[in-house]
């Protein structure tokens, strides 16, 4: 499957656990693997948070429904298409994910997507989880568009996209059935040229006090924000 057709709303990073008090924290960015699977399966188990970041699937699945579901993203079968990252702590506990679904070597083009636990928003580690992918898209992978969708109503995916620099470029009415009613569900966008733009006044943006890293070595070119980055918290 080289589309996503599943997860094709644009997620926020779900972590387990709240994010610490730490004078400064630090993520990291790994490719999802097998063993996973425990950690992951029990966040597609709540109800609400499918209904409002799941477009397509309603119903709860198990440790072997989820690794069934997931299983080309972390084996060759899926490799060509998709790009999943675990999001972990200092300590290695996994706390989210994030990735690529759909990426198109022809079109250079992908659908970017993350998921958000309440308890973890607005300590700034989903919006520098989701400028990491987005520049391992654009300068890693070659892409040149990125893709996303959320629910009307989602205003927290609404802001995220925003603040990322993705432009809304339509909406399909009433594509995206949930509690018992009809919502519109909003398209939108981010080309290459924009971004990198766009990225130098984002990490200017960001405190360093949080850092999400591309792997456990990561330079200052694969950190989020930039190490040399400095602005304040927002």
């Amino acid at each position: 499957m080289c589309y996503c057709s599943r997860y094709s709303c644009f997620y926020t990073l779900k972590v387990i656990a709240s994010v610490s008090d730490k004078s400064k924290n630090l993520f990291r960015l790994r490719p999802l693997e097998r063993a996973d699977v425990e950690t992951v399966a029990p966040w597609f188990q709540n109800i609400e948070d499918l209904a409002l970041f799941d477009r397509t699937s309603r119903i709860p699945q198990n440790r072997l429904q989820t690794e069934d579901s997931w299983k080309d993203a972390f084996t060759s079968e899926g490799s060509g298409c998709k790009c999943w990252f675990i999001v972990e702590s200092e300590e290695e506990e996994a706390l989210g994910m994030a990735g690529l679904e759909g990426i198109s070597n022809i079109n250079r083009d992908a659908v970017v997507a993350m998921f958000v636990h309440k308890s973890a928003r607005r300590h700034g580690v989903g919006i520098r989880a989701t400028a990491m992918i987005v520049d391992f898209a654009f300068r890693q992978l070659g892409l040149n568009r990125l893709t996303s969708y959320y629910r009307a109503d989602n205003h927290s995916s609404r802001d995220l996209v925003s603040r990322i620099g993705c432009q809304v470029e339509g909406t399909m009415r009433q594509a995206w059935f949930a509690d018992g009613e009809f919502h519109d569900m909003i398209v939108v966008g981010i080309l290459k040229d924009y971004w990198m733009q766009h990225r130098e006044v984002l990490a200017s943006e960001l405190s360093t006090d949080t850092v999400v890293e591309m792997g456990a070595s990561a330079s200052s070119n694969w950190s989020w924000p930039p190490r040399l980055a400095t602005g304040s918290e927002r």
